[in-house]
């Protein structure tokens, strides 16, 4: 079963960073339809795989990141109707708000009920949430300043996993920063040239 979640949760995870790569490239040629279409791919495999990464923080109690990330799938969402609509302006206000609701809500829980900071894990799942929430917020209003919290988030998210043993999520998140830092750098190449 170990096995199973960190290959899940890997694959769904790294095809949203490969699926986002594609996306900046697209639209740094022009190709805005395809980029839509890489777009949504990302959002909905990120989604995907979702459930295996709460799974197996919960398994380790690493109540942080598994009740904030679980948070997340409202700002995942937001960016799957976002890409299905074609544009990031008018999100559906409901949507956007849970978004923004569930981000202190689920920090805040969190806190309270571990009673306060106590484990090295557990600055490592902070780092994991801010770099999480607030990069797949901004991603899905389609800012590039996202992909430098995702930076964040992969950082402490590898160093969890390799405390943890848990090596296929470890090297997942070492993959995934190159397909990050390379988008990041297409977008700022994008801006650039406007």
């Amino acid at each position: 079963m170990d096995i199973f979640l960190q290959v899940w949760g890997s694959i769904g995870y790294l095809l949203n960073k490969i699926f986002l790569w594609l996306s900046e490239h697209a639209r740094n040629g022009g190709k805005n339809a395809s980029a839509r279409k890489w777009r949504i791919a990302s959002w909905a495999v990120y989604l995907f795989g979702l459930p295996p990464w709460v799974i197996i923080f919960v398994m380790w109690r690493n109540w942080i990141a598994a009740s904030v990330e679980a948070s997340g799938a409202p700002a995942m969402l937001l960016g799957l109707v976002l890409a299905f609509r074609g544009t990031t302006s008018n999100p559906p206000r409901w949507l956007d708000r849970l978004a923004l609701v569930c981000i202190p809500l689920g920090f805040g829980y969190s806190l309270y009920d571990f009673g306060g900071i106590t484990t090295i894990n557990q600055w490592l799942e902070i780092g994991l949430v801010l770099g999480f929430l607030v990069g797949t917020y901004m991603l899905a209003k389609e800012r590039a300043s996202g992909y430098l919290w995702y930076v964040l988030m992969h950082v402490t998210c590898g160093w969890l996993m390799w405390i943890q043993g848990y090596p296929w999520l470890f090297l997942q998140q070492l993959v995934s920063l190159v397909f990050i830092a390379d988008a990041w750098r297409a977008t700022q190449k994008r801006i650039a040239s406007k």
